[in-house]
């Protein structure tokens, strides 16, 4: 639309179905590649990506024409194919149902880059169920524990990377 201007800018946090640690290094260079490109070919600006063997972080620069759950399905369903495809992991990869979305000002933008490039020292002490409440609690962002993170049993993975 003609002069409509725009600044919005979103943390997003998404995890491994069952938090489990599968994003290896030899891919993750891949995968950030693969999913910039999904969130590129949408319009949308990705500022920075990171991820760690459960979860990805990404802060990007949100296109207003393209609704943000719309954009997350394409990012967990396309990324999770091409991790299938290229059988990076034994059994079948999902991505966690949901995503965790919190808008930043342009002002903080270099503390939250900062924060995304150290997130492997970041979690020498804190996991990622720390880290997210965290993330929510700061934002003001009110959640039920009981539906916070599919808690999938070790056996249920086991016996599906195991397929």
């Amino acid at each position: 639309m003609a002069n409509t201007y725009t600044q919005i800018y979103i943390h997003l946090v998404f995890a491994v179905q069952g938090r489990m640690s599968l994003i290896r290094k030899s891919w993750k260079n891949d995968l950030e590649r693969y999913i910039t490109g999904i969130v590129q070919n949408h319009a949308h600006k990705l500022i920075i990506i990171n991820s760690q063997p459960d979860h990805v972080h990404m802060l990007i620069g949100l296109n207003p024409d393209d609704a943000l759950s719309d954009l997350m399905r394409n990012v967990k369903a396309s990324s999770s194919k091409c991790i299938n495809e290229h059988r990076w992991v034994a059994g079948k990869f999902r991505w966690q149902e949901g995503y965790g979305a919190f808008s930043v000002s342009r002002s903080v933008l270099p503390k939250v880059i900062r924060y995304i490039e150290r997130q492997e020292e970041h979690h020498a002490s804190r996991s990622f169920k720390n880290e997210f409440r965290a993330l929510l609690d700061k934002y003001e962002v009110e959640y039920i524990e009981a539906y916070l993170f599919d808690d999938v049993d070790e056996e249920s993975v086991r016996e599906a990377i195991a397929e």
